[in-house]
């Protein structure tokens, strides 16, 4: 779901651009951004598509890095900086060129502390974002788990 909110809160003159905020190119196969870093930006894809990806360990230290979403053009990516200071919880890897904005998260709650009606406007559209990426969370967790049960023949026992 593209954000509406937040290229119209890039073009106000009191959210200041280099300050606030700031545009980084990223070439493909590019990380924007790492699993387990302490990245304090919330970012908005302006041009491009990138992968979020996270790492899975399997016994005997071997890893496979299967991608959880795909990421376009008006999509917010690292939303979690907003709500707690944890470090990132999946890896994004650029599959094009393209461009993001960075917007600073301190810079981001003190601005919309300051502009109440906007801040409800763009944490509505955020509750919507997560909800929607929750819902196809559950249906991947249980389509993998149904597989799982059939891999394993314990479907039949149910």
């Amino acid at each position: 779901m593209p954000s509406t909110l937040i290229p119209e809160l890039l073009a106000r003159p009191d959210f200041q651009r280099a300050v606030e905020w700031r545009r980084r190119p990223f070439a493909a196969g590019e990380v924007i951004v790492q699993e387990g870093q302490h990245d304090r930006s919330l970012y908005l894809i302006e041009e491009g598509s990138a992968d979020v990806v996270c790492d899975v360990w399997l016994e005997d230290d071997r890893h496979i890095r299967p991608g959880i979403w795909v990421l376009g053009p008006g999509d917010l990516f690292g939303e979690l900086v907003l709500f707690d200071q944890r470090p990132r919880a999946a890896s994004v890897v650029a599959r094009t060129p393209g461009r993001v904005v960075a917007i600073d998260a301190e810079s981001l709650q003190a601005f919309l502390d300051g502009h109440p009606e906007l801040g409800y406007r763009v944490l509505k559209e955020l509750f919507v974002l997560l909800t929607e990426r929750l819902r196809r969370a559950n249906q991947r967790l249980e389509s993998v788990f149904a597989w799982g049960l059939r891999a394993h023949g314990i479907d039949r026992h149910i």
